[in-house]
């Protein structure tokens, strides 16, 4: 059974949000956070797959993604900023928990959505959640996100904090591409699945250029995971498992991804896993060998719910 629903954001406009249910009582929860310029059905796939492992699925729309836009909302724009984003996020986490208690809870965070999910984990390691999953992640120089928020804002204060900025567009992604052979488009370096990319492209919902006041956002939102007093924060027994394509440039073809687990254990955080899958790109859950990462998941979370 499926279902959409809509709650107040934090910051402007309602939260659009999706749930897939299996038949009968769920074995768990299991909660998927998108990416930057994408929306929840794009993993319609992934969550019908979980509902015939027997678990419960829910998902929102970003604030300034998919169908959140509505009553004054701006595409690719966080009203009130990262942390506002993040609280809607969470504010369906516990309406969630709320409507199945008892039973284990798994966050799923995927690209800037993984961002987001470490952001809960640091500002909110009381939320129950039994495990996450950390997908298609990477790790910022420390030395650099100062001088890259400062761009940020001034492109905001030149052009507009609303306004796309393809200058930040092309600083962001305008690499991603360089290691694809044989390129077909500019968003190749998203899978090796070209029916997806093609669809990716023509999803007006879709690749569009973020606001500089994003960037600006997901930017302080990475110095905030980063910092040590941030990950000192995290529960420290939370089950965390890191999985990325190895071809993946957000994650640095693995070096940030591997950077972001050493950071967890660390800060003494006890059950820490990564899983790196060669040739895969961004989107590992829409790659040519997606069966084999979806059963990874399902092997790794009832893993967790078992113990």
């Amino acid at each position: 059974m499926e279902a959409e629903f809509y709650f107040d954001s934090q910051g402007a406009g309602k939260i659009r949000c999706r749930s897939w249910l299996p038949q009968g009582e769920p074995r768990a929860v299991v909660q998927l956070v998108h990416g930057i310029a994408e929306h929840v059905d794009r993993y319609d796939h992934f969550a019908r797959f979980l509902t015939e492992q027997g678990f419960a699925v829910v998902a929102e729309d970003h604030m300034g993604h998919g169908k959140s836009i509505n009553n004054g909302g701006i595409q690719g724009y966080f009203h009130g900023g990262w942390f506002a984003a993040v609280a809607d996020t969470y504010h369906l986490l516990e309406l969630t928990r709320q409507e199945f208690p008892g039973i284990p809870y798994i966050l799923f965070g995927h690209s800037m959505g993984s961002f987001m999910a470490r952001t809960i984990l640091c500002k909110y390691p009381d939320s129950g959640i039994t495990a996450a999953v950390i997908c298609g992640t990477g790790w910022q120089p420390a030395a650099a996100l100062p001088a890259l928020i400062k761009t940020a804002e001034l492109i905001g204060k030149r052009s507009g904090e609303t306004a796309p900025s393809k200058a930040l567009e092309a600083m962001a992604f305008g690499s991603y591409n360089k290691r694809v052979e044989h390129k077909r488009t500019v968003c190749d370096w998203l899978t090796r699945e070209s029916s997806v990319v093609d669809a990716y492209m023509a999803d007006p919902l879709c690749g569009f250029t973020p606001s500089a006041g994003l960037f600006r956002d997901m930017l302080s939102g990475i110095r905030y995971i980063q910092k040590p007093e941030s990950l000192n924060a995290m529960k420290k027994d939370l089950p965390v498992f890191f999985i990325a394509g190895g071809d993946d440039p957000v994650g640095s073809y693995g070096k940030g991804v591997r950077k972001a687990a050493e950071a967890f254990r660390q800060t003494g955080m006890q059950d820490v896993t990564v899983k790196l899958y060669p040739l895969c790109r961004h989107e590992i859950l829409n790659e040519i060998n997606k069966q084999e990462v979806y059963q990874d998941i399902l092997t790794w979370i009832e893993s967790k719910i078992k113990a």
